[in-house]
């Protein structure tokens, strides 16, 4: 089993912290895992890249992933400059942070090959729901666990107390729901697409 992913956004969406939890939830379940961050400028609102990559075998590789399994896109305006697909498996999927369709998404241009897939999740919706502030990524990463299977709900939420540990305890529980909300969302979507 072998996961890389790649984790578009911007600063201050927790993008490079999003890498970190699921590769804390990976060690959990006893797989190797990897978290790398890509700098630019580290400003709010630039975009910034993370990659993990998850394998039940050491890992040796220690550059950027540029041909992932998963792409996970924190934020859809990115999608405007182009590169965010790049190198996506033939039988890769796309996580996308919206509220709007996948038919909409194609008619605004996101174009996948045959054998790709896509899934969205509110998440930036949720995060304003029960943090107050717009940040994606646990809801993020409770999707990429229902879409891939590699990491469970439990390990994420473990990843997530472990690493907020010294936070207040409602940003804990905010963060739990949040992870459990958007895997509940992917989980019924793909319940749907199945009937």
């Amino acid at each position: 089993m072998t996961l890389d992913v790649r984790i578009h956004g911007r600063g201050g969406q927790g993008v490079v912290t999003a890498a970190e939890l699921l590769s804390l939830a990976a060690f959990d379940q006893g797989l190797h895992a990897q978290a790398l961050p890509s700098f630019g400028s580290e400003r709010t609102g630039a975009p910034v890249v993370s990659f993990c990559r998850i394998d039940d075998r050491p890992i040796r590789s220690h550059d950027p992933v540029d041909h992932p399994n998963l792409v996970v896109l924190q934020d859809p305006t990115l999608l405007r400059g182009g590169g965010v697909l790049d190198g996506l498996a033939d039988d890769g999927v796309v996580v996308v942070n919206t509220s709007r369709t996948p038919a909409e998404l194609a008619e605004a241009g996101l174009v996948l090959g045959p054998g790709q897939q896509m899934v969205t999740v509110p998440a930036t919706e949720l995060s304003w729901r029960l943090l107050g502030r717009p940040l994606p990524n646990t809801a993020l990463l409770g999707a990429v666990a229902a879409v891939t299977g590699s990491v469970s709900l439990e390990a994420v939420h473990r990843a997530i107390r472990q690493r907020f540990a010294s936070r207040p305890i409602d940003v804990i529980t905010a963060n739990l729901r949040l992870a459990e909300d958007a895997y509940a969302v992917v989980i019924q979507e793909q319940e749907q697409h199945h009937a």
